[in-house]
């Protein structure tokens, strides 16, 4: 059997007329200022900071816009999109994004720039030779064949523009488009765009697809996943094929979250930049999810306090075999983090182009994520525990049977790649 990947993408289309716009230059005033290797890698650690902030933020909009049904989404995906809208932007619109994207630390949009170039190249030597897992992120702006993109802009992103012509064959290029997802999701995603979705006016679609295949560091035993009971609520059950291992895992339990953490890493990566599923089991009792969920997200800093805290320790596990699989309109989302403003028509992306007035009309993203016995992600329900005290003889359990949160997370780059809430089979 193999490792079931999971992938997503974020899309954003526009469509608008050419119109004048004032000039500039692409970043600031002057593109081209050096920075260290010292300032770099600060910059960098910085905005991986500030987009582990902007994920739990996230969690919370697209939590309260679907309160009742499975949650999964890319906050990485959707983080490197914004970026991307934030390197066009100018006047009000540059800084509402670097609110939104938690960019306060600097003014600099070069320094961010470098710290983005950065994660891109190191992103892209990481996992090319890796045979246990794989994370691919490729960004792109498709731009209308006839838009005149600034040339230092076409300079900077030369990896991610790419010109498609809307304006004579628009449903060409929406297959087009959705073969390019296709083939960076590895047929994972596919038909993300309808029939009419690409017309005669689209000028630009910034994308980024994210895919990542893992295989269990720990796999669960196929001959030991049985039919149990899954608690949805106090008057909902359902039978789930429950996966089943004992292993040494890092396992925690957390006061301020009130809720037990497993960490199930994934085979590969050096153990400083592993990637891990980490899931968060709350007590099984009424309203005990939405409780973790509102703790989660009213702490910037509860993601960076929690990972790696946990102690290394023989665990029983159970967990359920789960697929989910969600298309969410971001932009409802966005307006409800008060991002609303990016689709005015007064918003200002006049650094992609002094010559087209360009407006955001849409945000989709579309993930799946597959859970098995060989690997992927998933999370499940508690027994209590100490571990406070010494290692004991017997296992801790740590048995998901109701619902829990669960993320993929990357150590080296300290980001969220993925993010769900487990509530019920489907």
């Amino acid at each position: 059997m193999k490792p079931i990947p999971c992938a997503a993408l974020v899309l954003l289309l526009l469509a608008t007329d050419t119109v004048p716009t004032a000039s500039g230059q692409c970043l600031a005033e002057n593109d081209n200022v050096q920075h260290t290797k010292a300032d770099s890698s600060q910059s960098r650690n910085r905005l991986y900071k500030g987009e582990s902030i902007f994920t739990l933020k996230l969690l919370e909009a697209i939590n309260t816009a679907t309160p009742t049904e499975n949650v999964f989404f890319s906050p990485y995906s959707l983080y490197h999109v914004l970026l991307l809208m934030y390197f066009g932007a100018k006047t009000t619109t540059e800084k509402l994004l670097r609110t939104g994207l938690e960019l306060h630390w600097t003014n600099d949009k070069p320094v961010v720039w470098q710290a983005y170039n950065i994660g891109k190249k190191s992103l892209a030597t990481r996992f090319s030779n890796d045979k246990d897992i794989q994370f691919t992120s490729v960004d792109k702006l498709f731009f209308g064949k006839n838009i005149p993109v600034e040339e230092c802009m076409e300079d900077k992103f030369f990896d991610e523009i790419e010109k498609l012509d809307y304006e004579n064959e628009p449903e060409a290029q929406r297959v087009y488009i959705n073969n390019w997802v296709e083939n960076v999701t590895h047929g994972e995603i596919k038909d993300l765009l309808i029939p009419g979705s690409i017309t005669r006016n689209t000028k630009l679609a910034v994308a980024n697809a994210a895919y990542f295949k893992g295989t269990w560091q720990t796999k669960f035993k196929p001959e030991e996943t049985k039919k149990e009971i899954f608690y949805i609520s106090n008057e909902r059950q359902e039978f789930v094929d429950m996966m089943h291992v004992q292993g040494t895992f890092n396992h925690a339990a957390n006061e301020k979250l009130a809720c037990h953490i497993l960490e199930l890493p994934y085979h590969g990566q050096e153990e400083s930049s592993r990637v891990s599923m980490y899931v968060f089991l709350p007590p099984a009792e009424p309203n005990a999810l939405e409780k973790l969920l509102a703790r989660l997200t009213a702490s910037p800093d509860i993601l960076s306090e929690v990972i790696g805290e946990g102690i290394s320790r023989q665990v029983d596990v159970k967990m359920p075999k789960f697929s989910i699989e969600k298309t969410v309109e971001m932009k409802p989302v966005l307006e409800r983090m008060g991002m609303g403003n990016l689709f005015d028509t007064s918003a200002d992306y006049s650094g992609f182009s002094k010559q087209a007035k360009i407006e955001f009309d849409e945000v989709i993203q579309k993930s799946k994520i597959t859970v098995n016995e060989e690997g992927s992600t998933a999370a499940s329900s508690t027994i209590a525990f100490s571990f406070r005290s010494s290692r004991p003889a017997d296992p801790a359990m740590f048995h998901c049977n109701h619902p829990f949160v669960f993320i993929i997370y990357d150590y080296s780059t300290q980001a969220v790649l993925f993010n769900g809430v487990h509530r019920q089979p489907e």
